[in-house]
């Protein structure tokens, strides 16, 4: 964060011993100095201020007075003296809020111009929750088309703005002038006249922000000795001292800010980590040895798992739904309308006489069961992701208690779930309009009940089928006392509708990544998510090869090669990305007629006997968890991992093999980069040799330069540079994860 720049027009506003403090760190670009005090209008700018300390206008100051918003047809916003258009990023115009974590650095920009030649500049200006106003200069990009950007970085969480300040720069205007006339001898004398005049009001401007002027002081009097030749003059009054310090704190004049944009700065898990998917009941759930009956797994059971998940470095334990499940028309085993005997049905068609959402299944346990498990999840460096699934068994106490918050059909029936022709009599779905102000307290309180255990983070079941208005309201309300509450949106639907989720509140969003398989696709779909103005101001994506519901013919049919390779894409494209329990197993065997693994865990418990895959077991050559570490070790040594928006792709010559990199600077004061290059062969079926040609640049380095190319999955080192040759597929391995090390 840059060091707050002078504002002549508004200088009356400034607190010069409050500023005074920061003059050390004002010459520091690296160092952030944030400015406290509102800004006052231009009119304000001119009132009669004698308090000690403060900063008046002098006479020849030109301020600009701009037309107000009543004076202007239709209430339309006014033109500043210097126009600013164009602000981004924007979420549906500015009304919504643009969203980034802690930390993480994103691009502003915007058109900022002027009527004739004087130079402008541009500033973008982040003001945090607390009032205070953190400075970063922006740099034009195309002066033809008037494009101007900077990285801007918030440093905590809450809600924040953002505006762009366009000014008119007249030492810079004065600069190029002079420059051009005392090259060529014309007004040589007149031009260095001008120069003291502009250097004046220069050094008046930093005096008035209690830093020191004395280099600019330095130029004022070599621009008067008119003994020296003009060019010695002239080179004094733009001596690096002098423009240095310019660049710093500016001469700004003709101040013109656009409207202030909503900037929501979150905690890093809303952009950043691995997730694990179980069945609680699954874990520790056996046949019992003398009845062969299953004998449920608990929480208490479930909770030994847990050491072992935080082993292979997942950051969240995503639990599907706690709650009990209705007898009435129950679901058996592979989604057969019949139960058996035993069968525990899904825990989806959440409710019975023993409870409803607010409720723990009486097989897992009790409160303190849960709580101990949330302990322990802690313990191992673990969050708990809770599932909410917003309907109803026809066994649920709302049913009885809350019977509006269901469809009732014109023969009197409660409506049930359908897709057809698809029907899920065991369900019944909410309606949040027959009676919207309680439907929306009921389903507020139950989410209390989990946060006063504990859980901030939900994975929502089809959010798309709610109200999105709803869904604004809830998400905005549990973040009024639990502002770190993340939520993520199981919503595989229609783009726009994806999309106006993520706008509505939710912080994650599961995506289309287990249906993109080819190269094209890929790249399409990452730039797309990745993007400054489709998707990466409001939507973070959560990366998934297979769910409980998705076991797609690639991943039936690749072998170890695909489970390889969709789980190292996932876990570095984008910075969110999770697996099912069993992902290590290679689960792939599909129920006939569907793309979902057969004898699917939400119909039946499933013991996958653990202690067999473990190092020294009998299985263990059989399991992927020591590829799955490596993968999240990889995140954890890599910063530039824990981004999108630096996502970035590369060339290769064969269409199956996928190149892309994420880079990111990690020490400001040296310039230390980390950077991660990715190579993955996405053919599981054959191997493949080709040449990658890589943008340098996008690595932070010059087109010539070589580098030692590092992988992480083999640990060997070659010497790369920007066209390179791979080998990748089933016969070693189909990704190459590249720690880029300049030399």
């Amino acid at each position: 964060m840059s060091t707050p720049p002078p504002e002549p027009a508004t200088a009356a506003s400034l607190d010069a011993p409050a500023q005074a403090s920061a003059t050390a760190a004002s010459l520091d670009a690296s160092a952030p100095v944030k400015r406290v005090d509102a800004t006052p209008s231009a009119d304000e700018a001119f009132v009669d201020d004698t308090e000690a300390g403060a900063v008046h206008l002098a006479p020849e100051h030109p301020v600009s007075i701009p037309p107000t918003v009543e004076g202007m047809p239709g209430g339309a916003l006014p033109i500043g003296r210097i126009p600013v258009s164009d602000v981004r990023p924007l979420v549906d115009g500015g009304t919504r809020p643009a969203k980034s974590v802690v930390g993480e650095e994103f691009t502003v920009r915007a058109k900022v111009f002027r009527e004739g030649h004087d130079a402008v500049n541009a500033t973008a200006v982040l003001t945090d929750p607390d009032g205070g106003e953190h400075y970063f200069a922006m740099h034009s990009d195309n002066p033809g088309l008037s494009e101007w950007s900077t990285t801007v970085v918030a440093d905590r969480e809450g809600w924040w703005t953002f505006r762009v300040e366009g000014w008119s720069d007249p030492y810079a205007t004065w600069v190029h002038d002079a420059g051009i006339k005392i090259a060529a001898g014309v007004d040589e004398d007149l031009m260095c006249a001008e120069g003291v005049r502009v250097l004046e009001r220069f050094a008046a401007a930093v005096r008035g922000l209690g830093l020191d002027a004395a280099e600019i002081d330095k130029g004022i009097v070599a621009l008067g000795d008119n003994r020296a030749p003009a060019a010695h003059r002239f080179g004094a009054a733009t001596s690096p001292e002098i423009t240095g310090l310019h660049s710093l704190v500016p001469l700004r004049e003709f101040l013109s800010p656009s409207p202030a944009y909503s900037l929501l700065v979150e905690r890093e898990r809303a952009l950043y980590g691995a997730w694990y998917e179980i069945f609680p009941r699954s874990e520790g759930a056996h046949r019992d040895e003398k009845t062969g009956e299953w004998v449920s797994g608990t929480f208490r059971s479930a909770a030994k798992r847990l050491p072992a998940i935080a082993e292979m470095g997942f950051d969240v334990v995503y639990l599907t739904p706690i709650h009990p499940i209705g007898t009435t028309a129950r679901k058996g085993r592979n989604n057969s309308l019949t139960a058996q005997p035993g069968d525990p049905g899904s825990p989806y068609a959440i409710g019975s006489p023993d409870g409803g959402h607010d409720a723990i299944h009486p097989d897992l346990g009790t409160f303190d069961d849960f709580d101990a498990f949330v302990a322990e999840a802690q313990r191992v460096g673990m969050e708990v992701a809770l599932d909410i699934a917003l309907q109803a068994s026809p066994d649920h106490p709302w049913v009885q208690t809350h019977p509006h918050l269901f469809t009732t059909r014109a023969d009197g029936t409660i409506a049930y779930a359908e897709n057809p022709p698809k029907k899920y009599q065991d369900i019944y779905p909410l309606n949040f309009d027959n009676d919207p102000a309680d439907a929306y307290a009921e389903v507020r309180r139950v989410i209390q009940v989990w946060l006063d255990h504990g859980v901030r983070i939900f994975r929502v079941d089809n959010p798309h089928t709610k109200p999105v208005a709803f869904w604004q309201w809830l998400i905005a309300d549990v973040a009024k006392d639990h502002p770190d509450t993340i939520w993520l949106s199981e919503a595989f639907t229609k783009p726009a509708m994806m999309h106006q989720l993520a706008k509505a509140g939710f912080q994650q969003s599961y995506t289309y990544y287990a249906w993109r398989n080819a190269k094209w696709e890929l790249e399409e779909y990452g730039r797309e998510l990745a993007g400054e103005t489709s998707g990466a101001a409001y939507m973070r994506p959560a990366f998934w090869p297979t769910t409980h519901d998705i076991l797609t013919p690639y991943m039936q049919y690749g072998g170890p090669t695909a489970w390889k390779l969709r789980a190292a894409v996932a876990a570095t494209m984008s910075p969110t990305y999770g697996i099912y329990a069993g992902y290590e197993l290679m689960e792939h065997v599909a129920r006939p007629g569907a793309e979902e693994q057969i004898d699917n865990e939400k119909y039946e418990y499933k013991d996958r006997q653990w202690y067999l895959y473990e190092p020294g077991g009998p299985l263990e050559s059989r399991s992927l968890t020591w590829y799955l570490k490596r993968l999240n070790d990889i995140r954890e040594w890599h910063p530039a991992l824990r981004w999108l928006r630096n996502l970035r792709f590369h060339a290769a010559d064969d269409e199956n093999v996928l190149v892309f990199s994420k880079s990111r600077i990690v020490d400001r004061a040296t310039g230390e980069r980390d950077t991660v290059l990715v190579i993955a062969n996405l053919d599981p079926h054959a191997t493949r040799e080709t040449w990658v040609h890589l943008d340098m640049e996008a690595l932070g380095m010059a087109t010539w330069s070589s580098f030692d190319a590092h992988d992480h999955i083999t640990n060997q080192t070659w010497e790369w540079r920007q066209d390179n040759f791979v080998r990748l597929g089933p016969d070693s391995e189909p990704v190459h994860i590249i720690h880029v090390r300049s030399h």
